[in-house]
């Protein structure tokens, strides 16, 4: 981004297009550089953009270099600049003083050479394929987490909602985040193995089902991020998403409470310039029903029957190689999740294998 985008974006949340025409956009893309990126650039109106292996990916055209205002950036994306926010302590505290924008020019597709490729579908492409399964409606799922039953029971429910609607073939996005996130989340690649067996399963149904990588960092910055994770699905080709509670929250990295109201990120999207074509679906709350040994729709006025399984417990479950209730995630998954805890182990020799 140049810096009247990148200004935009912290103080508007979306952008004005040349014709115009107003766009939501809440959270920047922007490049940092330090002091002496930015000597040696010194007059040039053009650089290059490699890749780990310093290939050449694309080149920035006509550049701007910026001031990068770390603490009115934090401040505005995270409406707070309290220490220990996982992204700013990633990306942004150590990162240069210097933003860098101008048109981009990419050469060809990125490519990250882990076996995953096959999954990065770029939103031109993910339009294309829905056009070829002839979905008249395209509900997008988000989710940085393995799937159980209980997010499957959400997709499904969806599904069957949109064919009561009317609609003949709607086409589920099981959108999985790619880019960074915190350290005790499963690793994406383990994540897309679990992803496979639900689907190997029968879980979901591969014949209306697109399983595609989202390639963004995780900011955990709450009503303000959710906003770019829907703006993202409508170029996708998404025109329904669901939203749970606190979506893309976290808790509060010094005191003891949610960072974020945890409807707020709901309401935001139902209001947002620029989203209006995107159809909010808040989603119920699923739980183990110990009644009939399957997830089910929590059921307040019986309470007692449902047992929640948060992140936390299931982690413990994986690691002890315990089995989770019946029902809760199918068998081929759970499998994936405990080999993955496992892999964690430390070795005969003390050290920890890097996960694959």
């Amino acid at each position: 981004m140049r810096e009247s985008e990148f200004l935009q974006t912290l103080h508007f949340n979306s952008l004005r297009l040349d014709d115009g025409s107003v766009v939501n956009m809440s959270v920047p893309i922007v490049l940092a550089i330090d002091d002496e990126q930015k000597r040696r650039i010194g007059e040039s109106t053009r650089v290059a953009l490699v890749d780990s292996d310093d290939n050449v990916v694309a080149i920035l055209n006509d550049i701007e270099i910026y001031k990068h205002p770390k603490e009115e950036r934090i401040a505005r994306t995270w409406g707070t600049t309290a220490p220990g926010l996982p992204y700013v302590d990633q990306a942004i505290t150590y990162a240069g003083n210097w933003l860098i924008g101008g048109d981009l020019e990419v050469l060809e597709p990125i490519k990250y050479h882990d076996g995953l490729d096959r999954f990065r579908l770029s939103p031109a492409q993910l339009r294309d394929e829905f056009s070829k399964r002839n979905a008249d409606a395209v509900f997008a799922f988000q989710l940085r987490n393995p799937v159980h039953n209980g997010h499957a029971l959400l997709m499904t429910d969806t599904r069957r909602r949109l064919l009561e609607m009317g609609y003949q073939n709607p086409i589920l996005l099981l959108h999985p985040l790619g880019g960074y996130t915190k350290a005790d989340d499963v690793p994406l690649s383990w994540r897309m193995k679990q992803h496979e067996k639900v689907l190997e399963d029968g879980v979901l149904d591969p014949e209306t089902t697109v399983v595609s990588i989202f390639p963004s960092p995780m900011h955990y910055a709450g009503p303000t991020e959710v906003q770019w994770h829907a703006k993202a699905r409508i170029n996708a080709g998404a025109n329904f998403y669901i939203v749970g509670r606190d979506p893309a929250g976290m808790g509060h990295p010094v005191e003891k409470r949610d960072l974020y109201d945890a409807d707020h990120g709901k309401k935001v999207l139902s209001m947002a310039p620029g989203l209006e074509r995107l159809n909010i679906l808040p989603f119920k709350v699923a739980a183990y029903d110990k009644t009939q040994g399957k997830m089910a729709f929590f059921d307040p006025s019986r309470a007692k029957d449902f047992l929640f399984i948060s992140g936390t417990k299931m982690r413990t479950l994986a690691r002890s190689k315990e089995n989770p209730p019946d029902g809760f995630m199918c068998p081929g998954g759970w499998k994936v999740l405990v080999e993955y805890y496992d892999s964690l182990t430390p070795a005969d020799n003390g050290k920890v294998p890097v996960p694959a």
